[in-house]
């Protein structure tokens, strides 16, 4: 018995890429068709548009969106974000982490088959290029063990200079996010020579994404990205992955005319794995490699018509349901994980919403009492902080509220640059007439061009005349 199940179960003992020896098996997918082939192609499309097209897009001439991570400068939907902004950027990593989490429980890979720019890219732009160029998988191999001719120059050549500039492409577009479109576009039109430093980088990333699309693809995802190894902890019974039906399809075997047949609905075709990208068997049931990209599905049910069966002998389904019947879509898990990002979600709301402009804090210089000055009157020395989180630059003054008495700033006027921090000293001078306590309140107005961003409330500290 433990000889059988060790057979049964050997396929998971390595991956459908590499040989026992440890070489590379490449892998020749079949081109697949069917509705949820097309579904996945309208999706990439909108992805893609997006993608290229979010660095052109500004908002009151900034732009959409900036990940500036060297200069941790951010701009999210138009709204621009910095380091004062670090508590936001961990409740909102937090919260995606746990998004995938949640995902994975309910829907296993669906992110993987569906929106990971890795597959996209391999899946939708580079594998439809070489079937475009290079034919379906059988003229693929016979190209491959072809002797070398002018055919076979003209295809690998043309094949490898278009796959080198779109991965050119994606290293500009994936600098303009971080520099933004302007800044690329006078890159571009300068000397490479005169950005050294930068051409060089988006040579070698360049380099990298033309090696991951044109010779790693799948290895990417079964070697390198750790998503497919934790869905190993974070999948159960009742996630939703594709699955094959076993109960329905077995056992496998050949239709044949004139022969009584005690067989599944599984006719052992195979086209399952000829469409997969990663090269598995799908009726093994769930692994490691399987990105959840329909593929196997679209092949099944066309193979399904042509017999005259039902649909969906592999389909999206939980292996409960399958095995009894029926499905929990909110597992424990899931619950607590759905709790969780409604209330991570619900804070970063909350913080967006009541997000200010500008931050200000005015505190009293600890350490010192309070200082003697001409004409009856005494000062305190106050630390002032202002962060501009706007686009533009802001000059500030002070001024006070609820009492008579002179702000004296310390060294120049105050001047705050978009995204910058300014930090100054100032005193308050207030005749001692004015003290009714050694302590009194103090209200602070902070403002800019006649504005009153805000009124600090602190207190100042003298002896009563």
């Amino acid at each position: 018995m433990e000889q059988e199940i060790k057979t049964e179960e050997s396929f998971r003992d390595s991956i459908a890429t590499v040989t026992k020896e440890g070489k590379r098996v490449w892998i020749y997918p079949k081109k697949p068709s069917g509705k949820f082939y097309n579904a996945r192609t309208i999706v990439s499309i909108i992805l893609l548009v997006f993608l290229f097209g979010a660095p052109f897009i500004k908002i009151d001439g900034h732009p959409f969106i900036i990940l500036n991570v060297i200069e941790r400068k951010f701009i999210l939907f138009g709204i621009p974000f910095g380091p004062h902004d670090l508590h936001l950027f961990a409740l909102t990593m937090i919260a995606f982490i746990v998004s995938i989490f949640l995902f994975t429980v309910i829907f296993g890979r669906l992110f993987c088959g569906w929106i990971c720019p890795q597959t996209i890219f391999m899946e939708m732009v580079f594998r439809k290029i070489e079937y475009w160029i290079e034919g379906d998988s059988n003229r693929q191999r016979a190209l491959k063990i072809s002797n070398w001719n002018g055919e076979k120059i003209l295809k690998k050549v043309l094949k490898q200079i278009i796959f080198f500039i779109i991965s050119f492409l994606i290293a500009n577009f994936f600098l303009a996010y971080i520099i933004g479109i302007d800044q690329l576009q006078k890159y571009i039109s300068n000397s490479p020579s005169e950005h050294l430093g930068i051409f060089l980088a988006v040579l070698t990333f360049s380099g990298l994404f033309y090696f991951v699309f044109a010779y790693f693809r799948e290895q990417a995802c079964t070697l390198v990205c750790p998503y497919g190894r934790l869905q190993g902890v974070m999948l159960d019974k009742n996630s939703v992955v594709i699955h094959y039906d076993n109960k329905r399809g077995e056992p496998r075997g050949k239709i044949k005319k004139n022969e009584a047949q005690n067989l599944g609905d599984c006719i052992d075709c195979n086209l399952c794995v000829d469409v997969c990208p990663t090269g598995i068997d799908i009726r093994n049931g769930t692994q490691l490699e399987c990105v959840n990209c329909t593929a196997c599905i679209d092949a099944c049910n066309n193979i399904m018509d042509k017999v005259k069966r039902p649909r969906g002998l592999i389909r999206y389904t939980s292996k409960n349901q399958i095995e009894t019947g029926t499905y929990a879509w909110f597992t424990p898990r899931a619950v607590g994980y759905t709790f969780i990002l409604f209330v991570l979600t619900v804070l970063i709301l909350f913080l967006l919403i009541n997000r200010s402009p500008v931050e200000l804090s005015i505190l009293r210089t600890p350490g010192l009492l309070f200082q003697e000055q001409p004409d009856d009157r005494i000062s305190n020395i106050y630390d002032l902080k202002i962060v501009n989180k706007t686009f533009d630059k802001l000059p500030a003054s002070l001024e006070l509220q609820n009492i008579k008495g002179d702000i004296k700033l310390i060294g120049n006027d105050l001047l705050v640059n978009p995204q910058g921090v300014t930090e100054a000293k100032f005193l308050v001078i207030l005749p001692k007439s004015e003290l009714k306590s050694m302590k009194t309140s103090l209200q602070i107005a902070v403002k800019s061009e006649d504005k009153v961003l805000d009124v600090i409330q602190t207190s100042f500290l003298g002896k009563v005349k």
